[in-house]
């Protein structure tokens, strides 16, 4: 199976994604970078058929199919699109990714499968907890159960951290097992890699010949134009939820500043009423003094006459 995107646009002057043209297929796995927070997922998204470019094109095995796209190509561990909730136990993640392939998905069958597939030890471990390489083999490994998958693509592994190489010999692992492997990275991860991963030259190419071998890269460039996609039948139904301003909207007119009334004058604040002058206090009355009783008179002496003493 080989994919090819060509020129392909997203967004109004090519914001959410410039144009981009890359190619990938069961040959050997490829590596394309984007950065920007969005940008890993939109070209996810449109790489693997389930989100409609703004210009361009998108072939699977030199046709624009995208029912096909999306049936046969899977999209694993893009942000806010595809990625498990991280306070889910990975038990969780694999019951829900079992039932998607048509498997028992009761918690024995999960508990089987997970020892099975040398992940017992993480069966009550949020998937947010869990180390990059063990994440992104746990992940691939359920997607592969799919039937009908023969296309992965991986979003941002290195945002998780850890060492570029882990995730790229799981890249060369599946691919050796039949899979047309794609992984977004950022320019840093793509830098460590270059020598081992292959990347090709930037730039649209020609999709005249489908044969011509084209290795993944992602156009650095501004927009550039191309032909817009007529898409398939089935249209926009299955069109990612991630809101991005169409290429045609124009930019908004820019509001006439307008004069703002200056603010009334606050009231001035009412003087306090006077306070009720206070005469002054009145004089306490003396206490009265304590009348003393009159001293008692002395008694009278008795006078004695002379002549009575001569008696």
């Amino acid at each position: 199976m080989r994919v090819e995107l060509h020129d392909v646009v997203k967004g109004r002057r090519g914001a959410a994604l410039p144009a981009t043209s890359l190619a990938f297929d069961d040959s050997g796995p490829r590596i394309a970078h984007a950065e920007t927070e969005q940008r890993p997922t939109v070209l996810g998204l449109i790489a693997s058929g389930r989100m409609k470019p703004d210009a361009g094109r998108v072939l699977i095995d030199g046709t624009d199919d995208r029912r096909a796209l999306r049936r046969r190509v899977s999209l694993v561990d893009a942000p806010d699109v595809s990625d498990p909730a991280p306070n889910v136990w990975v038990s969780g993640v694999t019951a829900e990714e079992l039932m998607f392939a048509g498997r028992p998905a009761h918690p024995l069958a999960v508990r089987r499968w997970l020892d099975e597939a040398g992940f017992g030890a993480l069966w009550r471990t949020p998937i947010a907890d869990v180390e990059p390489r063990e994440r992104i083999s746990l992940l691939l490994e359920l997607t592969a159960l799919r039937a009908g998958v023969d296309g992965i693509v991986l979003v941002a592994p290195d945002r998780h951290g850890g060492d570029p190489l882990e995730w790229w010999r799981l890249a060369e692992d599946f691919s050796g097992r039949g899979f047309a492997m794609l992984v977004i990275a950022g320019e840093a991860s793509a830098t460590v890699l270059d020598g081992r991963a292959l990347r090709a030259e930037h730039g649209a190419r020609d999709a005249a010949d489908p044969r011509e071998r084209a290795d993944a890269a992602v156009s650095p460039g501004g927009v550039a134009p191309g032909e817009p996609d007529a898409g398939s039948a089935d249209g926009a139904d299955d069109e990612a939820d991630i809101e991005i301003p169409p290429a045609d909207t124009p930019e908004p007119a820019a509001e006439p500043e307008t004069e703002q009334a200056p603010a009334p004058a606050s009231a001035p604040e009412p003087e306090p009423a006077p306070e009720p002058e206070q005469g002054p206090a009145p004089e306490s009355a003396p206490a009265p003094e304590p009348e003393q009783a009159p001293a008692a008179e002395p008694a009278p002496q008795r006078y004695t006459h002379p002549e009575e003493g001569a008696r």
